[in-house]
């Protein structure tokens, strides 16, 4: 007889509603029933199989694709906003500034003014992806600014030519 299917492919399920439908309004209940588990064992073993919680996924989804409009298009920084799914300016551009080191309009400013050349989204995504930072309970002072600074430089500067991507 057949192995049952794996549990995590009832959680890729909702992870994958998660990317597809980033901006639409998606709750903890909502993921749960698309992975067909209850909500607090959803949350638990999500969290368990990815290393962050639903709702910590669906925010730096968010900002991914915020922070490729404000790259890529002359969209304002509320209007990135909006289409990335946030429904405050005041939320995002703290979530912004959390994940990504600096406000959204510095970060527009800076690679707007760059005139990068033009590098494959792939590329672009694999390199600007935010870490976010861990929960600072389980760190010390010491290794939050290390990891903030190492961070803040992976964003910080556009690469300049195709080599510098990839050698990053």
């Amino acid at each position: 007889m057949r192995d049952p299917i794996p549990v995590y492919i009832h959680l890729l399920r909702a992870k994958d509603m998660i990317d597809r439908e980033y901006a639409r309004e998606l709750d903890v209940a909502t993921l749960a029933r698309r992975a067909h588990a209850s909500t607090a064992h959803f949350a638990r073993s999500f969290k368990q199989a990815f290393g962050e919680t639903p709702h910590q996924y669906l925010r730096r989804r968010r900002i991914e694709r915020a922070a490729e409009l404000l790259r890529g298009t002359g969209v304002s920084v509320s209007e990135a906003s909006l289409e990335a799914g946030f429904h405050s300016l005041g939320s995002f551009s703290s979530a912004f500034r959390e994940l990504v080191g600096e406000s959204p309009a510095a970060y527009a400013r800076r690679w707007r003014d760059a005139n990068a050349p033009a590098i494959p989204a792939c590329f672009t995504l694999m390199y600007t992806r935010p870490t976010g930072a861990p929960e600072p309970s389980r760190q010390t002072q010491t290794e939050q600014s290390s990891r903030s600074a190492a961070t803040r430089s992976e964003v910080a500067s556009p690469p300049s030519t195709m080599k510098e991507a990839q050698s990053r």
